[in-house]
């Protein structure tokens, strides 16, 4: 009967486990570092009359306004927002599919000299938050939703580039072999032998990034690049709370919407 069952999986080599234990213990060793080198004052923070405080201000943030010229500004507002991010990860997603193809390429020296060259431009891109960006096209392009899509497009160019290269290295040569041995360019091989292979998954990529780029365009209004954002910082410098509570909750709902939207794509891509 024993020798019908399967036989157990082999157990890890011991290098393997010992690698893994370090890892775990430089990790724990880094919390604890962390905790103690930090002035993380709990006992201030939980004291009653800070949790006083704390409730208080929340409290002041309601009941949300609800006036209907509010609700109209706050609504155009969310279109704005949704606008920017969407229109920046289209181009992010365009640009970075152009830089992952010389990121991705193989071969001789000029090739090489694409790799490093396109591989050094990606990181520098998704190495400046967007924020940063928004702060210096602010300069350059002024107040408004056009810095603050800008500075959606170039980060996002930055992750989403590295994120195909990689795809395109991940895919199987087969397909393309065979259409290189029969002299095809090696734009049709792109087209028909790698793109199809690697579609759904730059698709989910792009999908994500969107996700996340709708959060982020609601802190670079921070910055005075339209939105939502915008909207959050003017009420809430000027502690007007319960015009602050409907922006943010303005930002929940149009976050939920994208999320969901987002996962159904993603799900019926997977299918």
């Amino acid at each position: 009967m024993s020798a019908l069952l399967p036989p157990w999986p082999p157990s890890p080599p011991s290098s393997t486990r010992r690698r893994g234990l370090l890892v775990l213990a430089g990790v724990f060793a880094l919390v604890v570092a962390s905790f103690a080198t930090l002035d993380l004052r709990w006992r201030d923070f939980l004291a009653p009359a800070e949790l006083a405080k704390l409730v208080s201000f929340g409290a002041s943030f309601f009941p949300p306004e609800t006036s209907p010229a509010f609700l109209r500004r706050t609504l155009g507002a969310a279109g704005e927002t949704l606008a920017m991010s969407l229109l920046g990860t289209v181009l992010a997603a365009l640009a970075g599919l152009g830089l992952a193809l010389p990121a991705s390429a193989r071969g001789g020296p000029a090739a090489r000299v694409l790799h490093a060259g396109a591989r050094l431009l990606l990181n520098a891109l998704r190495s400046i938050p967007e924020l940063v960006w928004a702060t210096l096209l602010l300069i350059a392009a002024g107040l408004g939703p056009f810095p603050g899509t800008l500075a959606l497009a170039l980060h996002t160019t930055g992750v989403l580039g590295r994120l195909f290269a990689e795809s395109i290295e991940n895919a199987a040569p087969g397909p393309a072999l065979a259409l290189r041995v029969r002299g095809t360019d090696r734009l049709r091989v792109f087209l028909w032998a790698t793109l199809p292979q690697v579609l759904p998954q730059l698709l989910s990529y792009s999908l994500y990034r969107w996700e996340n780029n709708i959060r982020a365009a609601a802190v670079l209004g921070v910055v005075g690049a339209g939105g939502l954002g915008q909207m959050l910082y003017f009420h809430l410098s000027l502690f007007q709370m319960h015009e602050t509570c409907t922006v943010l909750l303005a930002m929940i709902a149009l976050v939920g919407l994208v999320d969901a939207l987002s996962f159904a794509a993603r799900r019926a891509l997977n299918r």
